[in-house]
């Protein structure tokens, strides 16, 4: 009578539809579950999807052949998008403070473990492919893996190779990659011991080398008591000062409770109240100049003014600079700032809005409302998914990442491939806002649905597919030694990463921390040190060199399968 539920969960060599379907929703859900159980501060995460899809797959469960490679890439494009839109805000911006010193030390380390790994092949006799996927797990890189993975597969077609001419890189990432991930927790604990690191005083330092570079956008109320300024309009005096980046939402004048939103022809006079916006530096600069710090509550009043946040859903404000919006002479609405991927941006006249933006205005109810009009302000269309330009992005990436570079003596084209071109795609379209009709703007939840979906996709089909003669493989190449043989890519170029950023470069060890994770792109690492250290301050340094890593870590697996593999 349950015959058909028996045959849904029976291990087969050629499963239907249905029943491969059934194994990898079994390996994600019951992988999901696995990664939530913690030992200690550690959990395997998502990445406990890949071990279950082992086990299944050693159980004999397998997947149609097809509907696994598709699984796989698939869910290897949405993850590696997903990051790109994530961190493509603030990926441009960092290079312009440490970020060239973080990517530096974190390519620095992806390429002297590319050459441990070939020193690997050359002296232990190890096959290059295995070799790679010892790299990438014991890095915990999976677009690495990835894209070794899908070079092979274009060699085999273009040689006309036996299938199984490569052996699976997959075996061996599935191997050490427990290392990568319990190898690098440990140098933390084990650098934080040795180096005798004092979290307070690090976050201390931390704070006054920031001092003067502190990007966060506040407002504070200022009295004027400078008679050099009286009587003159705030564009004179903010030319007369030489003070740049530096918004007046309100003002107010002295024995007065009325409450107006300036234009720059304003006057100021004796005693008037400013609610100034603009980065801390540049705002204690304008009140040194004009006058003190004021306790005026009157300004804060809503009856005249009111301030209100508005999204840009509309046509008609996307892509266009706050200037040519023009929405103060326009509507008599200030903009101050502007909200972008969770950063504040001061509202300079020539910052160009995109798709999704936060602004934050001042100004008269009714006048709100005529400028919500042309900036749009749709809660609902946000929430809305946009499959054109989700799908056009990835469309878009998976054209970038199939150009094919010739180089003379490789057996195939060089391909940015399936990982690197949709992440190039992400980080470019985030940085510009869209191309055409294709936005940069996904919700945060969205994102962060997309990228676990893809993940663990991904996850599920590698281990599912590793997992058939996973043991026999693991006995075969002694898979002990292929563990030691791990143990040299995690720990030698991550020592030498600690040693030059504390000893050479004198970085904080947050910030350490940080690179740390994301040179190994762990997030299983990441999520260990913020609860270690009880600090949000990694990631900032994580999302700074992860894009390039991540580049770096898929050409490098790539060269050294088509330089090497035989």
């Amino acid at each position: 009578m349950f015959e058909w539920f028996h045959f849904l969960f029976t291990p087969t060599d050629e499963p239907e539809m249905t029943q491969s379907l059934i194994v990898l929703f079994l390996a994600i859900s019951v992988g999901f579950f696995v990664g939530k159980i913690k030992l200690g501060n550690v959990s395997l995460g998502v990445s406990a999807v890949m071990f279950v899809g082992l086990f299944l797959g050693h159980l004999g469960f397998t997947m149609n052949v097809d509907l696994l490679q598709f699984v796989r890439e698939f869910g290897l494009i949405l993850f590696v998008y997903g990051i790109g839109i994530q961190v493509g805000p603030t990926f441009f911006s960092s290079f312009k403070k440490e970020g060239l010193v973080f990517n530096a030390l974190g390519v620095g380390t992806v390429f002297l473990g590319g050459i441990i790994t070939y020193l690997i092949h050359l002296l232990a006799n190890i096959k290059v492919e295995n070799a790679v996927g010892l790299m990438s797990g014991s890095v915990t890189n999976t677009p690495g893996l990835g894209a070794a993975k899908s070079t092979l597969i274009e060699i085999q077609k273009q040689l006309n190779l036996p299938t199984d001419h490569f052996s699976d890189p997959a075996i061996a990432y599935a191997i050490t990659y427990p290392v990568g991930v319990f190898g690098i927790i440990f140098l933390i604990i084990l650098a934080k011991n040795v180096l005798k690191i004092d979290l307070k005083n690090e976050v201390k330092l931390l704070k006054e080398k920031n001092k003067d570079s502190e990007n966060k956008i506040v407002r504070q109320k200022c009295r004027v008591t400078n008679p050099d300024v009286f009587g003159k309009t705030i564009k004179q005096v903010l030319k007369e000062f030489k003070i740049e980046d530096v918004i007046i939402s309100r003002q107010k004048h002295s024995g007065t409770t009325v409450v107006y939103s300036p234009s720059l022809d304003a006057v100021i006079n004796r005693k008037d109240v400013l609610m100034v916006v603009a980065k801390q530096i540049d705002l204690d600069n304008f009140i040194n100049c004009v006058g003190k710090i004021s306790t005026d509550l009157f300004i804060e009043s809503e009856e005249d003014v009111t301030t209100k946040i508005i999204s840009v859903t509309h046509k008609t404000a996307v892509h266009k600079t706050l200037a040519q919006l023009d929405l103060y002479n326009q509507y008599d609405v200030r903009v101050t700032r502007v909200i972008r991927s969770g950063l504040e941006l001061l509202a300079q006249p020539s910052l160009e809005l995109f798709y999704g933006d936060t602004l934050m205005v001042v100004g008269n109810r009714q006048a709100i409302e005529e400028a919500e009009k042309i900036i749009g302000n749709s809660k609902k269309i946000l929430l809305e998914p946009d499959f054109l330009s989700l799908f056009g992005g990835l469309i878009f990436g998976v054209i970038i990442g199939s150009i094919p570079f010739f180089i003379p003596s490789l057996p195939v084209p060089l391909k940015l491939g399936l990982a690197a071109g949709p992440l190039l795609a992400a980080l470019f379209i985030s940085r510009y806002g869209g191309v055409g009709v294709i936005h940069s703007y996904i919700n945060n939840g969205a994102i962060h649905f997309m990228k676990d979906f893809g993940i663990c996709m991904f996850f599920a089909a590698v281990g599912i597919k590793a997992g058939h003669g996973f043991y026999d493989s693991f006995i075969e190449n002694n898979g002990w030694m292929w563990i030691y043989y791990g143990c040299f890519i995690t720990f030698i170029p991550l020592t030498l990463l600690v040693l030059i950023s504390r000893f050479v470069f004198k970085l904080n060890f947050y910030q350490m921390v940080g690179i740390m994770s994301g040179s190994y792109t762990d997030p299983a690492a990441l999520a260990f040190s913020t609860k270690y250290l009880d600090s949000d301050i990694p990631n900032q340094s994580y999302a700074t060199v992860y894009p390039l890593v991540t580049i770096s870590r898929i050409l490098v697996a790539q060269l050294l399968i088509l330089l090497f593999a035989s």
